[in-house]
């Protein structure tokens, strides 16, 4: 179990990346505990030792009160010294860990297939980035940190107890191991449950009222609108009913505490009261004995919280494991060694069932190559196996930095001048109004009122089809990557317009690589090579100014 552990990439990538700060947070931490007990316990020796010093006059001038006062504010400035250390070193280390695991996470998102996941299930996707990641904030700091402070403190109070008699010490150690790990161990197997179902009804919740807001209009014109509001009432009921299990076993848990605290004074004042008659320890020494009793099972109760959230971190972990544990493509081709494939054969996203079968392929520099042929063939397929956003089942791939430019225009709510940035976040002012200029959208921008700064709405609302295009090929334009992928660029635009967008796309092209996924004459005309695909091969191929590429040509749609 412990090598499981161990072993998992999220555990791994938690605990490992901050390890020093880590275990000296944990250390501060038990030390912190250590010197709440050493100051109670001193102090109540030191008062009962004063108070009985005091009887006498010979006893009293005797007496060194110095040492002992020194030591008490040694502990109290000590103990608020070390607290604060450790809350801020072990809040930084957990912080920077989970900062790192997000990094990770969101870098896995950009790998084959993982874009696909992103689209179909954005709402689940951002609870893993977040609220996932947020729960494992509870495993250190709320489970680890304080499992190791209570045994250091059982431990340690043991051992002070031991110097007062032997068996005293052992019994007391060991009964606050068994019992406070009992009631926590507990605790935690019967809080599992609901907290696993209180995190996928949270889940629901949110992704839920995102939907009903978002989709309001649908969901009334379908008559739906009331089933969606009444399953957001069954889920929030759920939610209550989970959070009101938890509250019952953290008061029964904080009551095994208390119950579990005033055994152990019991004892230890027994115990103590013996040894007292026995005359085998002073006043002064009991009093420390029970003052140490008093606060040993503190540590203990602290960990109610961390055993209440287990399952929370538990399937945050679960859930965590294989986006984490996701292998990384290899990097980038040079540009001077073109796109190749060989042998390559793919399916779609989350697949295994191929549509592309043995493909051969290269791509030389600057050569512009068209995939024709029937919808469903593996155009887009290919396309995709060249942006990276898949990877092939078998063969190999060796694909240059690539930008795919597709009839979806994928454009947010943002001003217009960030959505630019988004294919080079470094560009300038002038370099975006070169890029509009060189994408015929110039003159349109310059006539809003706000210019770069025009706010776009969700989609890019506020520009039509054919402005949304071109700031999309704008884009195109800032992104400096040695192969475009074109993939039905001009379809359902009007004639005028994609003749214009394709004519700057032919002039910008200049020393690039194109491939090209179309079934349209005006776009297949870019290429200087024309490659037939049916059922996931190529079955043809065909070389500007051979009669086969006319004749290639001359069967494809016109507009």
């Amino acid at each position: 179990m412990k090598t499981r552990l161990l072993s998992h990439p999220v555990l791994r990538q938690l605990l490992l990346d901050q390890p020093r700060k880590m275990l000296l947070g944990a250390a501060l931490s038990a030390l912190t505990v250590v010197a709440g007990m050493a100051l109670l316990g001193l102090s109540g020796w030191f008062i009962s030792a004063t108070s009985i010093a005091g009887l006498a006059s010979s006893t009293a001038l005797a007496f060194d009160v110095f040492a002992p006062s020194a030591g008490i504010r040694l502990l109290a400035i000590g103990r608020t010294g070390t607290r604060y250390a450790e809350r801020l070193l072990t809040h930084d280390a957990t912080f920077a860990a989970l900062a790192a695991l997000r990094v990770r996470l969101f870098r896995r998102w950009s790998l084959p297939a993982a874009g696909h996941r992103l689209l179909r299930q954005p709402a689940k996707m951002l609870f893993r980035l977040t609220a996932d990641i947020d729960a494992l904030e509870a495993l250190y700091l709320r489970l680890l940190v304080p499992v190791f402070a209570a045994i250091c403190a059982a431990l340690l109070a043991g051992l002070a107890l031991a110097f007062l008699d032997l068996a005293l010490g052992l019994v007391f150690a060991a009964w606050l191991l068994l019992g406070g790990g009992a009631i926590a161990s507990l605790l935690l197997r019967r809080a599992r449950r609901h907290a696993m179902v209180r995190s996928r009804a949270l889940e629901q919740l949110r992704s839920g009222a995102i939907d009903l807001v978002a989709g309001q209009t649908d969901l009334a014109m379908a008559g739906r609108l009331g089933a969606q509001c009444q399953l957001l009432a069954r889920t929030d009921q759920s939610l209550a009913a989970t959070d009101i299990a938890l509250q019952r076993l953290d008061a029964s848990a904080g009551a095994a505490y208390g119950v579990l605290g005033s055994i152990t004074l019991a004892g230890v004042v027994l115990a103590s009261a013996a040894l007292v008659d026995g005359q085998r320890i002073g006043v002064p020494a009991a009093a420390l004995a029970v003052l140490v009793a008093l606060t040993a099972m503190e540590p203990f109760a602290g960990l109610r919280r961390g055993a209440l959230e287990a399952g929370r971190m538990l399937l945050a972990l679960r859930r965590l494991d294989p986006r984490v544990a996701e292998t990384a493509l290899p990097p980038a081709a040079p540009a001077s060694s073109g796109l190749r494939l060989e042998a390559v054969s793919a399916a779609h996203a989350g697949s295994q069932a191929a549509i592309v079968h043995g493909v051969s392929l290269v791509v030389a520099p600057g050569e512009k190559v068209a995939l024709i042929g029937p919808s469903g063939a593996g155009k887009s397929t290919l396309l995709a196996l060249a942006a990276r956003e898949i990877a092939p089942l078998s063969g190999t791939l060796s694909a240059p930095r690539a930008c795919l430019f597709t009839q979806r225009t994928e454009l947010f709510q943002d001003s217009l001048r960030d959505n630019l940035r988004l294919a080079d976040p470094g560009a300038t002012d002038g370099q975006l109004w070169e890029a509009l200029q060189a994408a015929g959208l110039e003159h349109e921008v310059r006539a809003l009122t706000h210019g770069l700064d025009t706010p776009l709405g969700e989609g890019g609302l506020g520009l039509s089809g054919g402005q949304s295009r071109r700031l999309a090929l704008a884009r195109l334009f800032l992104h400096d990557a040695p192969l475009w992928l074109l993939d039905e660029a001009t379809e359902a635009l009007n004639a005028a317009t994609a003749s214009d967008v394709l004519r700057r796309l032919a002039e910008r092209s200049s020393g690039r690589s194109l491939l090209i996924a179309t079934h349209l004459r005006r776009e297949a005309q870019l290429a200087d090579r024309l490659l037939t695909l049916r059922h996931g091969r190529i079955v043809a191929e065909a070389r500007r100014g051979t009669p086969a590429f006319d004749r290639a040509l001359d069967g494809m749609r016109a507009d």
